[in-house]
């Protein structure tokens, strides 16, 4: 009997004498023979094909805490957990948002934060919290301790404008609730924002600005806590105003 190969992929055909396979067998065969037929590519040492995930790493910023606070702040004798802020998923992000309008959120290509804007901006309040010298049990939810109150934040604007005066201004904007415990009361509530205009158009110069920009605003909730926590829990003695 004559077997037809006119139904095989071109270059594969049945050996004559060889009986006629069916079924998964036989597809298995056609495809061992088809790879031994294929040749085997090397890539030479310095070739210049472009691989997936390499490139120049990207540039990563970190910011740094505040350290210089008002005198007169009273001494915490109560505990304090600082809940990572809140935040759209725009700014929840370890990319360097930009605006150059209003309406529309960009990011600097190549850059980042060292992590994700939220938790970096935690971590850096609760090293300006104990840099502050006036409260000893600050910490994160995480490590379960036990709280006299709970700060709550909201990372509204964390990006670089481009529309108000020409040279970019680090915009940081945030909303703090301080939340009395056991009867989980809202004590407080207010928001701090500060603007900074970058020295030049160039990103290293921005990262400077925001570092100023949120150090002012750490500053002020670090202040406001203090204040509104010692009159939380003494009530009828004298309200101190927090500094601008």
């Amino acid at each position: 009997m004559k077997h037809s190969n006119k139904n095989l992929p071109a270059g594969l055909s049945v050996e004559p004498g060889t009986p006629p396979a069916s079924g998964a067998a036989a597809g298995r065969r056609r495809l061992l023979r088809a790879m031994a037929a294929l040749p085997v590519v090397a890539l030479a040492p310095g070739c210049n094909l472009a691989v997936p995930g390499q490139g120049p790493p990207p540039d990563l910023f970190r910011l740094t805490p505040k350290s210089s606070f008002r005198d007169d702040l009273p001494e915490a004798r109560w505990q304090l957990i600082l809940e990572a802020p809140i935040a759209n998923a725009g700014l929840n992000t370890t990319r360097i948002a930009l605006q150059r309008n209003p309406t529309q959120l960009e990011y600097y290509a190549r850059s980042g934060w060292a992590d994700r804007a939220p938790l970096m901006v935690q971590t850096l309040m609760i090293e300006s919290f104990e840099n502050s010298g006036k409260i000893v049990s600050i910490g994160r939810e995480s490590v379960g301790l036990r709280a006299d109150f709970i700060l709550k934040t909201e990372l509204r604007e964390f990006q670089a404008i481009y529309y108000n005066n020409g040279k970019p201004q680090a915009w940081v904007g945030l909303n703090a609730k301080l939340v009395q415990m056991p009867r989980r009361s809202i004590v407080a509530s207010q928001s701090f924002q500060y603007f900074v205009e970058s020295e030049a158009d160039q990103l290293g110069a921005v990262i400077v600005a925001f570092d100023e920009a949120l150090g002012k605003v750490m500053r002020q909730i670090v202040e406001w806590t203090l204040i509104e926590g010692d009159v939380a829990v003494s009530r009828g003695r004298p309200r101190l105003r927090p500094e601008s």
